[in-house]
């Protein structure tokens, strides 16, 4: 049996994956002292910034003299991000079991870093096609085309959780279906396989599973998916070296993690569900405290608590706490640690911010923030904060309240627009006369939300108007992506939570009632 697994392994692949990539970051070697963590990334007291940012940002006075912060820099590691750790151990151990070959290709939904750490291995020849949505970052998509991974882009967000009935819409599901097809077909994989496989596609995207999509079209082209959503070894990547290698570190400076506190974010779970485990095993106590974002935020492909709800691996039973931040508060501290010279990302942010307030109220005094990865994917953003006024985000109930402040309610979406009865229903639901509601075609809200500058149709409607101007789409995200980038231009709108989808009046109809794919490009 051994023997024909021997047989099966790509033995040139395997050489140059531990060469080049295994042997580049942490893992456990053997020695005469026992397993050791080597490539371990650096542990850093970051206390006195701590305190210095608490001070003179929120003007809090953090005097417990047992307070210690340590930063744990994983944005130091190959290809930038923690997410490196779980991605090389999923394709070492899918090369030594024969799952990968030389010139296999790997797809996978992610939200960025996850691809951006499989980019590493088109150097050893094999391709990696990720599926992820379109409201991406800008540096985040300009990562992963320099890793030489190829994308496939949707307007569905990859944060939804598997499985969510309720959500299914034919037209929406045929539109992204075929979207997908065309994209599929110019890199250069067969659509005809693609067809015969419709049906069972057509049914995950209704549901908006994007996680088991990936799956399934792994499995239909005879590629590999790494499955981080529901891969053990994404959870056991943490427990087995995360762990153990922050515990090392600590006991190198006098101390243990029995007495700290680990804050990180929620991507796919494996970090806290990892960590947690370690910290039960061997310390039998409950020591990570999980951040997320409030809904409607986008931060660095973080999930919100409710796209968490429903994944394999959240356990909020295994957590010491769950907190929501708004990042809004937290963009200042990421701005203070950056311009100390600090390599902190946005997801980083969050938890930092979360300790301040456990540390404020004295709930906490000993922690470790995991510096999932840096800035500069992040750039653009940082460099907006203080000087841009971001677009307010307002709910069907806020906007008919004030109804009379909106003098203009502008579409905006690149697949989708009204039907006759849709543009009744938002006039109604919103309390807002028809006749103010404005439908560019879906050129012009491409080439808004691409940055080709602001079209006349839509700037001349802003311009004309003699209150504020309502961005309203599908669900929420792309009109909240075009208040953004009109913000940018010193132009505010308000963007509507939900969008169509989620007005009450909406939801005993059925969408193709209100909405048709655009056809005007």
């Amino acid at each position: 049996m051994e023997q024909n697994q021997d047989n099966n392994i790509d033995k040139v692949l395997l050489e140059r994956f531990e060469e080049e990539i295994w042997n580049k970051v942490p893992h456990l070697e053997n020695n005469e002292e026992g397993a050791k963590v080597i490539n371990a990334t650096p542990l850093v007291d970051i206390t006195a910034d701590f305190k210095e940012c608490a001070k003179k940002i929120y003007n809090l006075e953090l005097s417990n003299s047992e307070l210690q912060v340590y930063g744990k820099l994983d944005s130091t590691l190959l290809t930038g991000s923690i997410k490196v750790r779980p991605a090389a151990n999923i394709i070492h151990d899918a090369i030594i079991t024969g799952k990968i070959k030389s010139g296999q290709t790997i797809i996978e939904a992610t939200s960025g870093n996850f691809g951006i750490a499989l980019g590493m291995l088109s150097k050893l020849g094999l391709q990696v096609v990720t599926i992820v949505s379109r409201k991406l970052q800008e540096g985040v998509f300009h990562e992963l085309r320099n890793m030489n991974i190829k994308i496939m882009d949707l307007e569905m967000d990859i944060c939804p959780a598997p499985g969510m009935e309720g959500k299914k819409d034919e037209l929406v599901a045929k539109a992204t279906a075929a979207n997908i097809r065309s994209q599929l077909t110019q890199l250069e994989f067969d659509p005809s396989i693609f067809d015969n496989s419709i049906t069972e596609i057509e049914s995950l995207l209704a549901k908006q599973d994007i996680i088991n999509l990936a799956k399934l079209l792994s499995k239909i082209y005879n590629c590999f998916c790494p499955e981080q959503y529901d891969n053990d070894l994404n959870v056991d990547s943490h427990r087995t070296i995360t762990g153990v290698e922050i515990d090392q570190q600590l006991h190198e400076d006098g101390n243990s993690l029995e007495d700290f506190n680990i804050l990180c974010t929620f991507g796919t779970g494996g970090t806290s569900g990892g960590l947690s485990r370690y910290i039960s095993e061997k310390y039998n106590k409950k020591g990570v405290h999980v951040i997320f974002p409030p809904g409607g935020q986008d931060v660095a492909g973080i999930r919100t608590h409710n796209n968490a709800d429903g994944l394999k691996y959240y356990q909020p039973d295994k957590y010491a706490g769950e907190y929501e931040v708004d990042f809004e508060k937290a963009k200042p501290l990421l701005k203070f640690f950056v311009e100390k010279g600090h390599d902190i990302g946005e997801s980083s942010a969050l938890e930092l911010y979360a300790t301040l307030q456990l540390a404020s109220a004295n709930k906490e005094s000993k922690f470790v923030v995991m510096i999932c990865d840096g800035i500069e994917k992040y750039r653009k953003n940082l460099e907006k904060i203080g000087k841009i006024q971001p677009p307010g985000q307002v709910s069907q109930e806020n906007v008919a309240s004030n109804s009379g402040d909106y003098d203009k309610v502008i579409w905006i979406h690149t697949q989708y627009t009204p039907q006759e009865g849709g543009i009744e229903l938002l006039a109604k639901s919103l309390g807002i006369d028809k006749s103010k509601i404005v439908v560019p075609n879906a050129r012009t809200a491409q080439q808004l939300l691409s940055g080709q500058g602001i079209p006349d149709e839509i700037n001349n409607s802003i311009q004309e108007s003699k209150g504020k101007a309502l961005m309203v789409c599908m669900a929420g995200r792309t009109s909240l992506m075009a208040a953004n980038v009109l913000a940018e231009k010193g132009i505010i709108t308000d963007s509507l939570i939900g969008g169509i989808t989620e007005l009450p009046e909406a939801r005993n109809s059925q969408l193709s009632e209100l909405v048709k794919q655009a056809s005007q490009f």
